[in-house]
C-alpha cells in the first residue's frame, strides 16, 4: 500500500510540474521616476507625438509631451527609445486568459461552473498568474485582460486582470466590474461528431428560458430594493449593482432582432449599463443601439460573414460601419483563449479595411477602457492615469513589424521572456540558426 501511495504521489508530482511551470517574478514597484524619451508616442486620445517624451513615476503618468517636455533630470532613469512607438497597454475583453491551462485537463480548467444560472460566480478567483499563457500574450503588448467566466445562461462576474502579479489579489484592476449573460437565440446549433457535420435548429425551449431570465431578474430587483436583508441571498446579491450603475450588465448575442430583444428587456427591468458582445448582426441595430447609448464588443473579425449576400469583407469593416453609425466600439478575440494575443493584429486588420489607424488602436485602448469602465486609469496615455504601456520596435497593430521590446503595469517594468521565446532559443543553439 505504501509503494502505491509512493507512486501516486510522485505521479502527481511530475503532473504538477507539467501542467504548472513556474513563470518569472512578477515586476517589482517603481523606486524612481522613468522617462522615455525620443518615440513616437501614441497616445490613443486622438493624438500622436513624433520624438516624444514621456515620464512616470510611482507608477502614474506625470508629463507626456514633445521633446522640449521638461523634467527632473537628474533623479530621472532616462531610456532613449528613439526610432520606436510607445503605446497604452492593450486591452482584452470577453476571454479566458488565466482561467484554462490546458484544455484536456479538467484540473487545469476553471472557466465554468456548473448550472444555467450563476450571477455569483467570481472569475477573479481563478485567475491563475503562474499560468504559463499569460507571457506569450503580454508578449504581443496586451497588458489588461476581462476574466470572463464561461457557462449556459448567466454565466457570473467578470473583473479586470493585469497581466502582472503574485497572486490575484494583485493582478486585479476592477473587481466583478459586471455580470454575463447568453442571450437564448431563436436557433441552436448542434455539432454530431459522428458524421463531422454541424446542423441548425430552431430551440423549442426559448420561451420556457426567457421565463425563467424574467424570474430571475424580478426577484433580483425586489431584493435589490430591501435595504437589510435577515437572509443573504448570494445570487441575487450579485445582481444589484446592474440596478444602481455601479455594474455592467454583459449581454452576448449575435443577431440582429435577438440584440434589440435583450436590450429592450433589460432596459426594462431597470439595468443601467448594457453592453453587447459579439454582435456579429450588430449592424442591423446600429441605430437602435446608438439611441439606447448600447456600446459594442465586437467579436472576431476574422470569420466569414453570416449571410451569403453579405460582402465577403463584412466582418472586417463592421467596427467601422458601427462607428460611423456613432456607436462607442470595442474589440474582443473571442475563442480559444490564448489566441488573443493576435488581438493587435485583428485590430490591424480592421485598420486595413479603411478605419484610421489611430482610431483602429482605440478600439483595443481607449475604447474598450471605457466600456470595462476603467478609463479613468488605463487606456490612453495621459497625465494621472497608470503608467501601463508598451515600447515597440514597430506597428504594434502589424505582424510583420510589432516586436515589443519593454512594457509597464503600473510603472513596474515587465519580463517579456515567455515559454516560446524559450524554447526558439533552445532549438536555435541546437540546429545552429541563432
Amino acid at each position: 500500500m505504501k509503494n502505491i501511495k509512493y507512486i501516486y504521489s510522485l505521479v502527481f508530482l511530475l503532473l504538477a510540474n507539467t501542467m504548472f511551470a513556474q513563470n518569472q517574478a512578477a515586476g517589482s514597484p517603481q523606486t524612481k521616476a522613468i522617462a522615455l524619451t525620443g518615440a513616437t508616442i501614441h497616445t490613443a486620445s486622438g493624438k500622436v507625438i513624433q520624438n516624444g517624451v514621456i515620464v512616470f513615476d510611482k507608477g502614474i503618468i506625470t508629463a507626456v509631451g514633445d521633446a522640449n517636455t521638461t523634467f527632473n533630470k537628474a533623479n530621472t532613469e532616462v531610456i532613449d527609445v528613439a526610432g520606436k512607438s510607445v503605446y497604452p497597454g492593450l486591452i482584452s475583453p470577453a476571454n479566458q486568459l488565466g482561467m484554462v491551462e490546458i484544455e484536456a485537463v479538467r484540473a487545469t480548467d476553471d472557466q465554468a461552473e456548473i448550472g444555467p444560472f450563476n450571477p455569483h460566480v467570481r472569475a477573479l478567483i481563478a485567475y491563475n498568474t503562474d499560468s504559463e499563457l499569460i507571457p506569450t500574450v503580454r508578449s504581443n503588448g496586451i497588458l489588461l485582460t476581462q476574466a470572463t467566466p464561461q457557462g449556459d445562461i448567466i454565466t457570473g462576474m467578470s473583473s479586470i486582470m493585469q497581466l502582472d502579479g503574485w497572486n490575484w489579489e494583485d493582478a486585479v484592476l476592477k473587481k466583478d466590474d459586471g455580470v454575463h449573460i447568453n442571450w437564448i437565440g431563436y436557433f441552436k446549433r448542434e455539432f454530431d461528431f459522428a458524421s463531422f457535420t454541424a446542423t441548425t435548429k430552431r430551440n423549442d425551449k426559448r420561451d420556457e428560458l426567457l421565463r425563467e431570465i424574467d424570474k430571475t431578474f424580478d426577484d433580483a430587483i425586489a431584493y435589490s430594493q430591501v435595504k437589510n436583508p435577515a437572509v443573504i441571498n448570494v445570487k441575487l446579491e450579485a445582481m444589484k449593482g446592474l440596478f444602481d450603475g455601479s455594474k455592467n450588465l454583459y449581454i452576448s448575442a449575435d443577431y440582429g432582432k435577438e440584440i434589440i430583444e435583450a436590450v429592450q428587456f433589460a432596459k426594462a427591468k431597470g439595468v443601467k449599463k448594457i453592453v453587447i458582445i459579439g454582435g456579429e448582426e450588430s449592424l442591423l441595430a446600429a441605430d437602435f443601439l446608438k439611441e439606447n447609448n448600447v456600446p459594442v464588443i465586437v467579436g472576431t473579425t476574422h470569420r466569414l460573414p453570416n449571410k451569403v449576400d453579405d460582402d465577403t469583407d463584412l466582418p472586417y469593416k463592421l467596427p467601422q460601419l458601427l462607428q460611423q453609425k456613432g456607436v462607442l466600439v470595442g474589440l474582443a478575440y473571442i475563442g480559444l483563449n490564448w489566441r488573443t494575443r493576435n488581438l493587435p493584429f485583428v485590430a490591424g486588420t480592421v485598420a486595413g479595411h479603411g478605419m484610421d489607424k489611430e482610431d483602429a488602436l482605440k478600439l483595443i485602448t481607449a475604447n474598450n477602457a471605457k466600456i470595462l469602465g476603467i478609463d479613468k486609469y488605463v487606456g490612453t496615455l495621459e497625465v494621472g492615469k497608470h503608467a501601463t504601456l508598451i515600447v515597440s520596435a514597430g506597428d504594434v497593430l502589424d505582424m510583420r513589424t510589432a516586436k515589443v521590446e519593454q512594457a509597464f503595469i503600473q510603472g513596474r517594468k515587465v519580463d517579456l521572456d515567455d515559454k516560446q521565446k524559450r524554447l526558439y532559443k533552445k532549438y536555435a543553439e541546437k540546429y545552429g540558426t541563432k
